[in-house]
């Protein structure tokens, strides 16, 4: 006897209800995102934003974030340093830096730094500086040292240029 196959083939689902779950999925997913994101990044509080506008109020754009750098908004742009390296020293490097401060800005300290940077940069060899990773050790003894001249009042450093001839 012949055994008759009763059980129907199996369907894949349509294409249709494959993309109506992946959208549904998408959807879900980009609500969680936003979700977690206002969580742990939320907008300031409207007093802090009105605060920033009455310091700078044409510092500053939609939202209380700033346009430019400017000592109102806590920002000194540093001279540019033009020096020679250590090593080879017929290559020179000029170096753009701006300092971002916690409160007002001291002009006072803005130079010492800016002496100290410019005397730093005298030590370092090509050697020392080539490659992003050697860009990122003199990112580091530079913060380091804005840290201990400044006492923690500078709270960032912005590397406008960076140049080696």
């Amino acid at each position: 006897m012949e055994e008759l196959d009763t059980a129907a083939p199996a369907k894949s689902p349509s294409k249709v209800i494959t993309i109506a779950i992946v959208a549904v999925l998408t959807l879900v997913a980009g609500g969680g995102g936003w979700l977690v994101g206002g969580m742990l990044a939320p907008p300031p509080p409207k007093e802090q934003v009105d605060a920033a506008k009455e310091v700078a109020p044409n510092a500053t754009g939609e939202e209380g974030v700033p346009k430019v750098a400017t000592e109102a908004n806590g920002v000194v742009q540093l001279e540019p340093i033009t020096t020679n390296l250590a090593y080879p020293s017929e290559n020179w490097v000029r170096l753009e830096v701006a300092l971002q401060f916690d409160g007002i800005p001291d002009p006072a300290v803005a130079e010492q730094i800016h002496q100290d940077i410019a005397a730093y940069m005298k030590t370092v060899s090509l050697q020392q500086i080539q490659g992003p990773r050697g860009f990122q050790y003199l990112r580091d003894d530079i913060q380091e040292r804005v840290d201990l001249r400044s006492d923690g009042r500078v709270t960032n450093v912005m590397f406008r240029t960076f140049v080696i001839q």
